[in-house]
């Protein structure tokens, strides 16, 4: 019940109050990229959706137009080197990620699921198949984001996006929504352009 119907009903109301009561932000963060450098102000990126259909995620820009495209940021050589000033707040913060209420508002995402995989993390993308994480839509936080983040492996995020799914109810939504938050202050798991494979 809850996962077929009321939560789509949370996560449009959450994101469209998000919005709103946010909007301030929007424009300050809206502004800030626009001075720091050239580009767009929203970065839009091919990802994995449910049942694996593609769809474009949107985040605020922290990279230079020139950084390569459709590429993990730790598949990139030097991240540090296109990340722009403005940017390493925001990754730092996740505030990148507020324009992600527009997806849920959409219904691309949720606000509670697996990370969306780029269309061609096909290790992921695989893992994910094997334990049935690419059934759900994809969220804006999850079950991996609150148990290690970018410290964690590729095996171990698709056994937690897996664990997720077989266990998807009101408290464990409330409790990653809240313990993300946590993780967010606190700054846990962020490992700027780097997983657990390549920081070994």
């Amino acid at each position: 019940m809850y996962e077929k119907y009321i939560k789509r009903i949370f996560d449009f109301s959450m994101s469209l109050i998000g919005l709103v009561v946010l909007f301030p932000f929007f424009v300050v963060i809206a502004l800030a990229v626009k001075f720091d450098s050239k580009g767009l102000i929203i970065f839009k990126q091919k990802r994995i959706g449910r049942d694996k259909r593609y769809f474009y995620i949107y985040k605020f820009r922290t990279m230079y137009s020139e950084t390569p495209k459709n590429m993990a940021t730790h598949l990139i050589e030097q991240p540090d080197v296109y990340i722009t000033k403005v940017g390493k707040i925001l990754r730092k913060t996740s505030l990148d990620e507020l324009p992600q209420l527009l997806n849920i508002l959409k219904g691309d995402m949720a606000v509670i699921g697996p990370r969306p995989a780029l269309w061609n993390q096909y290790d992921l993308i695989s893992e994910r198949d094997r334990v049935g994480a690419n059934s759900v839509r994809p969220g804006l936080t999850g079950l991996a984001q609150i148990s290690g983040r970018d410290e964690l492996s590729v095996v171990d995020k698709a056994k937690l996006d897996g664990e997720y799914v077989k266990n998807i109810t009101l408290w464990l939504d409330f409790k990653c929504f809240f313990k993300t938050i946590i993780s967010v202050i606190k700054k846990d798991g962020v490992v700027e352009g780097g997983t657990a494979e390549n920081k070994k």
